[in-house]
């Protein structure tokens, strides 16, 4: 399915997962390190199961605004947050696989209006459009 891109970045990352990544504007400059579940060092950088979280935090915050403005009776409090976990592992048949836990916040709400914010965003989410079918990822909402 084609996407009308209105939007598009870089970041180019070197030396893997005990390297570094950095935007072409410089604006974001990460150093990055293995933890020590996956027999690295750890260290002071992020991983990229971080940089996922943080991006699938934060976009589906804005998946739950879009929604929420499709259907007048839903409002998004404004003190919403999303928590995402991201767990990374070897897959049975070879390779490594995620899965995700997202729990959202939104304080105020009744349950059943929260539960179906979350239904409704995870449908409109380009992180949840992208790895539906592919990873396991829980939805949980809280008011």
């Amino acid at each position: 399915m084609p996407v009308k891109v209105l939007y598009e970045t870089k970041v180019v990352a070197t030396g893997g997962r005990d390297g570094s990544a950095e935007t072409p504007d410089g604006n974001l400059k990460l150093n990055l390190s293995t933890p020590k579940e996956l027999g690295g060092a750890g260290g002071d950088g992020n991983n990229p199961e971080q940089l996922f979280a943080a991006g699938y935090a934060a976009c589906f915050i804005g998946a739950l605004k879009a929604a929420a403005s499709q259907n007048k009776h839903l409002k998004v409090p404004a003190d919403v947050k999303t928590t995402a976990t991201v767990g990374i592992g070897p897959l049975a048949e070879g390779g490594f696989g995620l899965e995700v836990a997202l729990d959202v916040s939104l304080p105020g709400l009744e349950q059943a209006a929260a539960d179906e914010l979350v239904s409704k965003a995870h449908q409109i989410c380009p992180y949840s459009n992208a790895t539906r079918g592919n990873i396991d990822v829980k939805l949980s909402a809280s008011v």
